[in-house]
């Protein structure tokens, strides 16, 4: 016949505790998305700022569509310092926006390989708007960088 062993009623309280805490504090959070799946959020408004750290590695650093990463990508990315002159001679503001936001597909991607920077720039809780203002930024220096 088998004996049967006992775990000591302390040890057993105790791990109950533990899972009991650990369950309590996680409740009310979201668990963490991967790190492969996070984009962190740089705390600057600045156009240029955003412009560096997101988008230059695939429209490079002069907005040409000649980012590092721009010849892995299946479709190059486009030419952003003439967005104007594409459209004849006019920034196209708003859609630019809509296009940052994810708001709007863009047509010649194909499939969507532009990331949708509207929710990682609304990361931050406490102020939605503050993504709102970032995707402005952005394409105000967008507008800025326009070329004949």
């Amino acid at each position: 016949m088998k004996r049967i062993k006992y775990i000591p009623a302390r040890i057993a309280i105790s791990s109950g505790l533990v899972v009991l805490a650990a369950a309590i504090l996680t409740a009310d959070k979201q668990l963490p998305t991967p790190a492969s799946e996070q984009t962190r959020l740089i705390s600057s408004l600045d156009g240029q700022a955003l412009y560096s750290e997101y988008c230059a590695v695939c429209h490079g650093d002069s907005g040409k569509g000649d980012g590092p990463m721009a010849r892995v990508l299946k479709v190059q990315p486009a030419n952003l310092t003439h967005i104007a002159m594409r459209n004849g001679g006019r920034f196209p503001f708003q859609r630019i926006e809509k296009i940052i936001s994810g708001e709007s597909e863009v047509i010649a991607h194909g499939t969507r390989e532009m990331p949708l920077w509207g929710p990682i720039f609304s990361q931050i809780a406490w102020d939605q708007d503050l993504g709102k203002v970032r995707i402005q930024s952005l394409t105000k220096y967008l507008e800025r960088i326009q070329t004949n």
